[in-house]
């Protein structure tokens, strides 16, 4: 049983944890800025972006796919200016008619290219590929301490472990900054914080964490991430310290039960088949929203603050 567990189990636990607290800890500054939807943005954009980067190099790999994402954001804010000028357009109209176009684009692509082969179609892109990151040297708990076997581990899990600390040095290093301008803005520009540049890093953090989780999770449950465990966290505590441990504890806690529920959850109600993991891990961490949005403490208050 512990060797299965650790052959097929460990490495999709491990990677779905990661890409939740990595893309959950820089969601957590954005939804205290209340620019939650740029997460939205970054899932939409990031899609036609990787595509693109995987029709230019034929292979699915980090650096390529970041560079491509990074790209396709820039032809993002270029088209969203024009819309705006050119057609007299609200901010929030233009965005949401960009991303969109630029998401069924990148669907397009995936539809009218052959990218099956490399785990790069519709399905993947959408959902991720989860329970197929397996570690077949992983015999038994001894393979932790086997040079040979760690060697084999899947490429998406270093990537997410080496992102998941970046993301943690980053919160950690520019800590005091971030907490400043992200609840007085203005007091952060009279102290000498760089809050434009500040803004840039953080949702360039954001982008890279969504590319690093989008072959695992796929774009549309990485928003999921960005978003839910962060908004549960902010309803259970007003201080920020507290906010990051409710963030990671709620991360953690929807790709543990997420997929362990997209494994087995069909079988206790009768079912002969397993669902996706990282809907499933999407679905929890919106039950848990919802369960802090009824019983939370500070719900009310925070229903109160954005009333007024």
């Amino acid at each position: 049983m512990g060797s299965e567990f650790v052959q097929l189990s460990l490495t999709p636990l491990l990677i779905g944890i990661l890409a939740s607290i990595a893309c959950a800890l820089p969601g957590t500054f954005l939804l205290l800025r209340r620019e939650a939807l740029i997460s939205d943005a970054i899932g939409h954009v990031t899609l036609p972006g990787i595509v693109v980067s995987f029709l230019f190099t034929g292979v699915v790999a980090a650096w390529p796919m970041m560079i491509g994402a990074g790209a396709a954001a820039l032809v993002a804010v270029a088209l969203i200016e024009a819309v705006k000028r050119l057609g007299n357009i609200e901010s929030g109209a233009a965005m949401g008619v960009v991303f969109t176009a630029l998401f069924a684009g990148g669907v397009l692509l995936l539809e009218q290219t052959d990218t099956s082969g490399v785990h790069l179609d519709v399905q993947h892109a959408l959902m991720g590929n989860l329970e197929s990151l397996v570690w077949l040297a992983g015999r038994d708990w001894s393979a932790l301490t086997d040079p040979a076997a760690l060697a084999k581990l899947p490429d998406e899990l270093v990537r997410l472990a080496v992102v998941c600390v970046f993301v943690v040095a980053l919160t950690i290093a520019f800590w005091r900054p971030l907490k400043i301008a992200t609840f007085d803005e203005a007091f952060a520009r009279t102290v000498g914080i760089p809050t434009r540049l500040l803004s840039l890093g953080l949702v360039m953090t954001a982008a890279v964490a969504a590319v690093a989780a989008f072959d695992a999770v796929g774009v549309c449950i990485v928003i999921a991430m960005f978003i839910c465990p962060p908004a549960a966290a902010r309803l259970m505590s007003d201080r920020l310290e507290v906010n990051l441990l409710w963030t990671v504890a709620f991360a953690t806690l929807s790709a543990v039960l997420g997929y362990v529920l997209a494994g087995y959850g069909p079988l206790w109600l009768g079912g002969s088949h397993s669902v996706s993991a990282a809907g499933m891990i999407a679905t929890v961490s919106g039950i848990i929203l919802a369960l802090t949005a009824l019983f939370g403490p500070c719900r009310t208050r925070t229903g109160e603050a954005a009333a007024t």
